[in-house]
Parts: C-alpha cells; structure tokens; sequence
C-alpha cells in the first residue's frame, strides 16, 4: 500500500507541475451508449454522450478484462454543479470521447441511484489522500482495484490544477507500468464490506 500512495503522490505532483494539457487523439467515432433504458435521471442525460458509458456492473468489469484496460469511472449527480460543468466541458469533446473509448471502459455512476457503492468509492479516496467529493473521479483495475483517482478536472490545465487529458495519461502509465502494485496495493471497491485493504 505504500508503495502505491507513493506513486499516487508522485504522479499528483507531476501532474500539478504540468503547464499545459497534454495532446489528445484524433476525433473518431463513438461507440453505441449503453446508459440508454437506464431507470437514473442523471444517467439517462448522459445516455446521448459520446463517451461510451457502461453502468456499474458485471459487463463493464468484464470488458474490462476482456480488453485489458483500466476503467475511468465517473461518480457524480444530477443536483451537482461541477457534475455538469466536468460533462460538458469534457465528456461532450469528440477528441476526448475517442480517447476515453480507445483506451479506458468508462462507468458512470449516480450517487443517489446507488448510495453504498457511492461511499465505497469515496472510503477509498480518502484512504489514499484524494478528493472524495463530487463529481469523483477514480481509475480501477478490471479486477476492480481503485488505484487512482480525484475530484473535478477541467479540460485544459488552469491554476495548477491537472486537466482531465494529464489525469488519464498518468492513469494508463501506472496501469500498464506498475500493474503489479496496482494489483496488489490497490483497494478493492467491490468488495461489500467496503472497508478492505491490501497491504
């Protein structure tokens, strides 16, 4: 767990001294939004969205694996501000849909729809020293190991703070360069009990 917090807080510092957004892919066509027929106001407004989301669920863990990618998971809520400002500003850009679809499977989920899963994400967050507000932000392995993740991220880099593009860069680096940390540090968010750690 250590070693992890400690690349955690490394990647945040570069982050943070980055000055500019990184560059993005070349736009490209979405995939079909597997959001649509979902029961969630929130997340039938993202059902449109060029990201293509999956729910939280076995299908997304198993595409996941299917595909070796990690998942960028987005946990937010229709009553919130930085919500909506991070879905347009982000999730609407064709470059940056592409990007999310080439390389990540994207989860959305509601805070309100799905409370306890909500507050297992947000323990983990906070067990590693990241926001745990909304929206929240969290990088998984396919075996569902929360390895990295934050708050609200703007589209370009502003005041310090990490664009969006920088966080994924930095996400899809730890996966494919420390996985084996990743696996074995990271915290197990589908576990019910919430609370378990790997040492």
């Amino acid at each position: 767990m250590r070693r992890l917090l400690h690349m955690v807080s490394t990647l945040l510092c570069a982050l943070m001294a980055a000055g500019a957004a990184s560059s993005m892919a070349a736009p490209g066509a979405a995939g079909s939004n597997h959001l649509k027929g979902s029961r969630s106001p929130y997340l039938q407004r993202a059902s449109q969205d060029l990201v293509d989301w999956y729910p939280w669920g076995e299908e997304a863990f198993k595409k996941a694996k299917d595909l070796d990618r990690p998942i960028l998971l987005d946990l937010g809520a229709e009553w919130c501000p930085y919500c909506s400002q991070m879905d347009r500003e982000s999730y609407t850009q064709p470059e940056l849909a592409k990007f999310i679809n080439d390389q990540f499977v994207a989860v959305k989920l509601d805070y309100d729809s799905q409370p306890e899963i909500a507050a297992r994400l947000q323990r983990a967050q906070a067990f590693m020293n990241l926001p745990v507000g909304l929206p929240l932000t969290a990088f998984l392995s396919p075996s569902g190991k929360l390895y990295f993740g934050g708050g609200y991220f703007p589209a370009r880099s502003q005041a310090g703070k990490p664009s969006l593009q920088e966080v994924m860069n930095g996400a899809l680096h730890m996966f494919r360069e420390q996985r084996e940390v990743v696996e074995q540090a990271g915290f197990d968010v589908r576990k019910k009990e919430g609370t378990q750690i790997h040492e």
